[in-house]
């Protein structure tokens, strides 16, 4: 069996009832380094097997391959088909035929990151990452003038690195072509990992912040507000 596991944004108090069973009943723990030494704490006596950034296909065909034989557990950061791995099992399943799957959802950092900063994601959300790796940045930037020309509220993942350092400016840019400098945005940083902190500004001044890839953005809709010192998107139902 190999059960493809999202243990939330920060393992621990992130992680679902399910994804904890599924880890406790599994063999082998394989991922990402940076997600197995997250997870390593809460299950100390399992077999761990990581590989490095940019080596997906690699470590989900030694899933598939070791999960022939035991019970393996496939770790992703957040839920496993929002940019996880699910997806490339499948992909792969043709492989390894004998091999049986099973998705355990998790809480991405869209919703966690949201409940941070308070209720930012009750009407139509749009979730972007502003990754170039796999995916053409035309495409990524037709995307947000999509979101924003709709009034999605938008969520960004990976908004930055040391190689895309302007980014997340270059979003505002497109994005302040269809909403007003003073929309309500915020951030999260590390969110359910030591050295969470958040802020709410305005989609100005996010423009000019300094984040990175363990940082998710928000930025709301022409009706999002500040309520309570939150970061608030009502659904309508005082204008009913």
């Amino acid at each position: 069996m190999l059960y493809v596991v999202g243990f939330g944004s920060g393992a621990g108090e992130c992680m679902t009832g399910a994804a904890e069973k599924a880890l406790k009943d599994s063999d082998v723990i394989i991922g990402y380094t940076t997600y197995t030494e997250l997870v390593k704490p809460f299950f100390p006596d399992k077999e761990y097997l990581d590989t490095g950034m940019r080596q997906e296909v690699e470590r989900v065909r030694l899933a598939l391959e070791r999960s022939l034989t035991d019970k393996v557990a496939l770790v992703c950061s957040g839920d496993p088909e929002l940019y996880g791995m699910a997806a490339l099992c499948y992909e792969l399943l043709d492989e390894f035929p004998e091999a049986e799957i099973k998705v355990i959802a998790g809480v991405t950092a869209a919703f966690s990151g949201g409940a941070v900063l308070g209720a930012p994601l009750t009407h139509d959300t749009a979730i972007i990452s502003l990754s170039d790796l796999l995916t053409p940045m035309e495409k990524i930037e037709r995307r947000l003038r999509c979101a924003a020309e709709g009034d999605f509220v938008i969520v960004l993942y990976n908004p930055s690195s040391r190689k895309r350092a302007d980014y997340l400016q270059k979003a505002c840019d497109i994005i302040l072509k269809y909403r007003d400098p003073e929309t309500v945005c915020g951030y999260v940083k590390n969110i359910g990992r030591d050295g969470e902190e958040s802020h709410i500004c305005t989609l100005a001044e996010l423009r000019d912040e300094s984040v990175d890839m363990f940082t998710t953005v928000f930025i709301g809709n022409s009706q999002t507000r500040e309520a309570g010192g939150k970061m608030v998107t009502p659904r309508g139902y005082l204008y009913e």
